[in-house]
């Protein structure tokens, strides 16, 4: 895997790793920041399990990615990479459509710059 390609999914890696601490254990705060317009103030508390669950998959997300710095064979590496990639980048799309269009720009964009790393580097 070249440099840039690990640039860009560390970057990856670096905000899936911040969305889960904010969504696991700082939801009635960070939380309130980033979703406070689309979420009324009270149901915070009564949605922070929600909340941690979703933080639990991002969690898994930067895992994956990761894991795949440290597969020794470049195949495999690369598969990895793009499979924990891909859903990274169709959890963007999605959450983009039905939470928050900023969404488009923190999660599906970065994941999209590092497939194309990837694959064309």
């Amino acid at each position: 895997m070249d440099n840039l390609s690990k640039i860009f999914i560390g970057i990856v890696i670096a905000i899936h790793l911040y969305i889960f601490y904010f969504e696991m254990f700082a939801w009635n705060t960070i939380g309130k920041k980033a979703f406070g317009k689309k979420i009324p103030a009270e149901l915070f508390p009564y949605t922070k399990g929600l909340a941690a669950n979703q933080g639990l998959y991002n969690l898994f997300l930067a895992a994956g990615l990761i894991w795949s710095f440290f597969i020794d064979n470049y195949i495999w590496q690369k598969n990895i990479a793009t499979f924990f990639l891909i859903c990274v980048a169709v959890a963007g799309f999605y959450g983009g459509i039905t939470a928050s269009k900023k969404i488009f720009t923190v999660q599906l964009a970065p994941a999209g710059i590092a497939l194309i790393c990837l694959w064309l580097l």
